[in-house]
């Protein structure tokens, strides 16, 4: 696209519509800026503090078994 042509169609247009334009052209960079990055660029979270926060839990070594619990606890309250 010629620059100088879209500078003067960008220049011809009110200011709001001008505002608008460059709203947009934000959008568009931030969303293909996100879609432009390599699996390699992304961070690595294994070495993060959380990253086995919970491992030497006994009560948690059956995740679904926990949650059916913590729910029949709750529901019981709600019954009271």
């Amino acid at each position: 696209m010629e620059s100088k042509g879209f500078y003067n169609k960008f220049e011809s247009l009110p200011i709001e519509a001008q505002r608008q334009v460059l709203a947009f052209i934000d959008l568009l960079q931030k969303r293909y800026r996100s879609k432009s990055k390599k699996p390699s660029e992304r961070k690595s979270i294994i070495n993060k503090k959380f990253v086995g926060l919970w491992e030497n839990r006994v009560d948690l070594k059956d995740s679904s078994l926990w949650i059916r619990n913590l729910r029949r606890k709750e529901w019981e309250k709600i019954g009271e």
